[in-house]
């Protein structure tokens, strides 16, 4: 029952990140935000809030700190794996080379923010202000600061999202429709994403695999699922800035609830109390993303590409390396 539970809730999550996905891209296209924005503020904050639901559940109704930070930092290695996946299935449309500049600042934020992560679970400072964590304010601060970069950078980016033809593949949908139909949808993930987090702790414990590795994967992967969804909707619609925003975004996003997440977790900081094993997850984030910013700066400087889908491919290889170290610790 447990695992058919956990099948029923992918499937709504995977619908309901189909339509998110399409009223995501009539966004883009009857605003003046663009792509590249809507993808990282509004798609991306939507399809994770499986992971906020999932980590509130993990900590507050299940006091499990491993599956909760195992599933924020598991979605964010999983997602990258996505981008990376479509990019090489789809190498002819050379994705990373339509793609806006502006994603560089977003991935490099990310890196910034998974390198103190990393720092956080190697070193365990015991030191809290008020019960939440020092570790935890340093990535409030730096956070907010990336942000805060990230919106300066793309204030007066221009709308690069259109097909090859100019015209719209989603113009029978009015923008009001869009905007309600993707409140309805994000809401219908929202409580998707309670069940995947309580039948996942329930599959953690039958199976005997642990928390941590099935927070990393199972969860991560479920809840990941509608970024999956949403890019490959994104990149049909031949909207590149969408489906790369919406998981650069996703990514951000993930690390705020793990920075929320800490208000929620009393005894003491979240991060110290987690298990090491989850710094393998946050180097191997930096390191893949690493690959992410090669492709996007190389689809700039360079314009004949005759191995385009090495780095999708190389990302790939080191994700399933990187998975295996993890299992075995």
């Amino acid at each position: 029952m447990v695992f058919l539970l956990f099948f029923i809730a992918a499937i709504f999550t995977v619908l309901s990140a189909i339509k998110l996905s399409t009223y995501a891209d009539v966004l883009s296209e009857r605003t003046s935000l663009g792509g590249m924005l809507v993808g990282t503020l509004f798609l991306a904050g939507a399809t994770s809030l499986p992971e906020v639901t999932t980590t509130l559940t993990a900590i507050v109704g299940l006091k499990n700190t491993d599956l909760a930070v195992g599933s924020v930092l598991g979605s964010n290695m999983f997602n990258l794996l996505i981008i990376a996946a479509f990019d090489l299935y789809y190498r002819k449309n050379q994705i990373f080379k339509s793609a806006s500049h502006s994603h560089v600042y977003t991935i490099s934020v990310g890196m910034l923010l998974s390198c103190l992560i990393f720092l956080a679970l190697t070193l365990k400072l015991p030191y809290s202000i008020l019960g939440i964590g020092f570790d935890t304010i340093i990535l409030i601060i730096m956070y907010a600061s990336g942000m805060y970069f990230i919106s300066k950078k793309v204030t007066n980016l221009e709308d690069e999202d259109k097909d090859e033809d100019g015209v719209s593949q989603t113009s029978a949908i009015s923008l009001k429709k869009a905007i309600i139909g993707f409140i309805i949808a994000a809401f219908v993930i929202l409580i998707s994403g309670s069940l995947l987090s309580i039948t996942g702790d329930r599959i953690a414990v039958i199976t005997g695999l642990g928390s941590s590795f099935v927070g990393s994967f199972l969860i991560a992967a479920s809840t990941s699922l509608p970024e999956a969804v949403a890019v490959l909707i994104a990149i049909q619609l031949r909207n590149y800035n969408l489906a790369i925003g919406s998981i650069l975004g996703s990514n951000l996003f993930n690390i705020l609830i793990l920075i929320g997440s800490d208000v929620f977790y009393r005894p003491a900081s979240i991060l110290s109390a987690a298990s090491a094993v989850h710094s393998i997850t946050a180097i191997a984030t930096f390191l893949l993303s690493v690959i992410i910013l090669y492709s996007l700066l190389r689809s700039k400087v360079q314009k004949s590409q005759t191995v385009y889908w090495l780095p999708s491919a190389v990302l790939i290889f080191f994700y399933f390396v990187s998975s295996f170290l993890i299992f075995i610790n």
